[in-house]
């Protein structure tokens, strides 16, 4: 009898169907007998490695991977390898793409199925089996556990190719907007500043210096700016040059400020050369907006609020997001026409853009939906963000020309990041707000996941 080729299963198409089912039931036996063993063996493994224990201090992530795993094993040793395997092949897939999405390093997996093999070939082992029935059982469950780390590998290093694309077309893109005016954007931002130190010591005699890495310049090079730049040697240099300001310079100004505003003269003074350096260096643009409302492309964002919560973890600093929503947008362009639509979109997009800070980032989601990442924004500050977004939406109507101005509304889910590593996660729980706030009735802020309460309404 013929069978389906499947790679790396030889021994499994020599076998008879005897030796075939007998081996499978006896490796089934195995793994529902000690399969809770089993996953807490191959998490032990992860929780060795400090690369992979980042990724389960996490209540959450443990736990579903850990039924994620027990799943999986069961499934393993109850499907016909030579069956119709369309649907384990895609699960194989979809697993290696999750860990590609949450960068969990393949070679940890890699490490963790040996483990498993090992661990059910020593129960095999012990069955007391002639050496020919030992031999052929644990080589089948070899060949088995391969071809399904195969499908994952593959899915893995796929996705992850894509995705180290698409960063870098990010990078460009972030490269392709107005360059000088982004140059002089920062250029303001690190001389307003400079003065506002000079004025709070000489003006009104305020001690209550902010520190530069908490103003928008500060911000900046951390975020947008690690990301245009990302790399380059001269975004380090300012970095340490904003902290040598902040935690020598300042406290100059207590013992010595003429020696200190001299002092800081230098310091700033070496930011706009390396700032300049930076940005004379920029090329080879790529464009990548949304064309109607300026906006982020989507396909973006996967590197973007990757990069932001491998940032937050990393610091300990605060992350949100939030999915804003036009409120009865299919019976705006039913009523007056999509070009009224694409207006009202438009319109809309201005908004948000011009409301959160320059240091944000805002994608165009799906038709009439935004999502806004706002990095080093407390639950306070996000709050408040989202709520000058609704209000300026509500009150301010779109002109549209030779026509009345039409009125819209948005609705708004708000979800704070809380540690789990899945970016996925962050979005849904931002999706689940919006969720509650137009079955609450529209044109409200709604929080998700910890807070599942109404913040604000018309």
């Amino acid at each position: 009898m013929s069978h389906a080729y499947r790679p790396g299963m030889n021994i499994w198409i020599q076998a008879t169907d005897e030796e075939r089912a007998t081996a499978s039931e006896r490796l089934a036996s195995i793994v529902r007998a000690h399969v809770d063993d089993l996953v807490k063996k191959f998490y032990a493994s992860f929780l060795a490695h400090d690369d992979g224990a980042a990724f389960l201090d996490h209540s959450v992530v443990t736990n579903r991977l850990s039924h994620s795993l027990r799943n999986w094993l069961l499934e393993l040793v109850s499907v016909d390898p030579l069956g119709d395997l369309t649907k384990f092949d895609q699960r194989q897939v979809k697993v290696g793409e999750v860990h590609a999405r949450l960068k969990i390093p393949n070679h940890l997996v890699m490490e963790g199925i040996t483990l498993l093999k090992t661990e059910i070939s020593l129960k095999v082992a012990d069955l007391d089996l002639d050496s020919t029935e030992t031999a052929k059982t644990i080589i089948l469950l070899g060949e088995l556990m391969d071809y399904a780390l195969r499908l994952m590998t593959e899915a893995y290093l796929t996705d992850t190719d894509r995705r180290t694309r698409t960063d870098e077309a990010f990078r460009l893109l972030s490269l392709g907007q107005d360059i000088h005016l982004e140059r002089e954007t920062q250029r303001a931002a690190l001389m307003e500043w400079s003065q506002s130190v000079l004025f709070s010591l000489f003006g009104n005699g305020s001690q209550n210096i902010a520190k530069l890495a908490n103003s928008a310049f500060g911000l900046w090079v951390r975020h947008r700016g690690a990301v245009i730049f990302q790399g380059a040697p001269q975004l380090d240099s300012i970095k340490t040059i904003i902290q040598l300001i902040d935690t020598d310079v300042l406290e100059q100004f207590a013992s010595d400020p003429n020696a200190a505003v001299a002092n800081l003269e230098v310091q700033i003074g070496e930011i706009r050369y390396h700032l300049n350096d930076l940005f004379d260096a920029a090329s080879n643009i790529e464009n990548g907006r949304d064309p109607l409302t300026r906006t982020l492309n989507r396909r973006f964002l996967p590197s973007v609020i990757a990069r932001e919560i491998s940032f937050a973890k990393q610091t300990s600093t605060p992350l949100s997001v939030l999915m804003v929503d036009i409120d009865h947008f299919k019976s705006i362009n039913d009523t007056h026409g999509h070009a009224v639509g694409d207006a009202v979109l438009s319109h809309v997009a201005d908004i948000l853009l011009t409301t959160v800070r320059p240091t944000d980032f805002v994608f165009r989601y799906g038709g009439e939906e935004f999502l806004i990442v706002l990095v080093e924004a407390d639950t306070d500050q996000t709050i408040a963000i989202a709520e000058r977004i609704r209000t300026r939406v509500a009150q301010k109507a779109a002109n549209i020309p030779d026509r009345q101005p039409v009125r819209a509304t948005v609705s708004v889910g708000v979800a704070a990041f809380e540690g789990h590593p899945d970016y996925q996660y962050l979005i849904n729980a931002a999706d689940e707000a919006l969720y509650l706030a137009k079955k609450a009735g529209r044109n409200r802020v709604e929080t998700g996941r910890s807070e599942q309460r109404g913040l604000s309404s018309s």
